[in-house]
């Protein structure tokens, strides 16, 4: 059985749960023990079918989804807990071997938010949670509990440094500040707010900001009309070729062939 030490800081989001589907049993093990480790509350479910239903029963916060199923497979899973109100905001993310981009894009047209390619690495599964959920609200200390725990102050000094300088970075992706230049701007220093970064989200400012980056073009690709060369310089990309690359990279089609694709209504 794998063991896993549990992280310091902030990287958890205690409470949250997540759905696991895939059909090896090894893969859903492992990655329960994981994300347990992480604070999270794990669901289990062996294919597409059962996953759907426990979805649209326990309402996840996301869902890490096996392409490659028997019974019901992850990509008309993921079609038909986007068809149904209840479930569609729920981010699923593929786990996937899909090697061919015709695969890969056929995950994100049905709604995935991202897909992470198999055999993954556990730390990427946490850069991926933290990046498509949202931290709850604390419940307790908003009603005012006073037995409700408080974090250490290591770890809500982290928590304040990630927010202060995740807000700074979102307000405008296209002119992020260099990070000497980020990190002065809350207080601190550049060497410190990596360490808060990969506290709580498990890598640095740089890596956190390409994810981001990466996160929005998918959508913009989507969603809008914009030019890629618009869409590159939001993004603050210095080129095209530099944006078309690092989206191959991150999905594994180019930017064009991907909206090109999701024109054409492939799955």
């Amino acid at each position: 059985m794998a063991e896993f030490s549990l992280p310091s800081g902030c990287d958890a989001l205690p409470g949250q749960s997540i759905l696991v589907v895939d059909d090896e049993e090894s893969v859903r093990t492992l990655l329960a023990e994981f994300l347990q480790t992480l604070g999270y509350r794990v669901r289990l479910a062996n294919d597409g079918q059962e996953g759907v239903h426990k979805a649209q029963v326990l309402r996840p916060d996301a869902i890490l989804m096996d392409v490659r199923m028997p019974v019901c497979d992850g990509v008309a899973a993921c079609r038909l807990l986007k068809a149904t109100p209840a479930t569609r905001d729920i981010p699923v993310i593929f786990i996937t071997a899909a090697s061919l981009p015709q695969e890969r894009v056929a995950g994100l047209m049905v709604g995935a938010v991202d897909y992470i390619t198999h055999p993954f690495d556990l730390e990427e599964i946490r850069l991926r949670l933290a990046i498509h959920l949202k931290p709850p609200p604390d419940e307790a200390r908003e009603q005012g509990d006073p037995a409700a725990p408080l974090p250490s102050c290591t770890a809500r000094l982290d928590v304040a440094l990630f927010e202060a300088a995740r807000a700074r970075l979102l307000d405008d992706l296209a002119h992020p500040p260099q990070l000497q230049a980020l990190a002065a701007s809350i207080g601190t220093n550049a060497k410190r707010l990596n360490a808060a970064f990969k506290q709580c989200v498990g890598v640095t400012v740089f890596d956190y900001l390409r994810e981001v980056r990466m996160k929005t073009a998918l959508r913009l690709l989507s969603e809008t009309s914009l030019e890629v060369q618009q869409i590159s310089h939001a993004l603050g990309y210095g080129s095209t070729a530099n944006f078309s690359t690092a989206f191959r990279e991150r999905f594994g089609v180019a930017p064009r062939q991907f909206r090109k694709a999701r024109h054409s209504g492939v799955d």
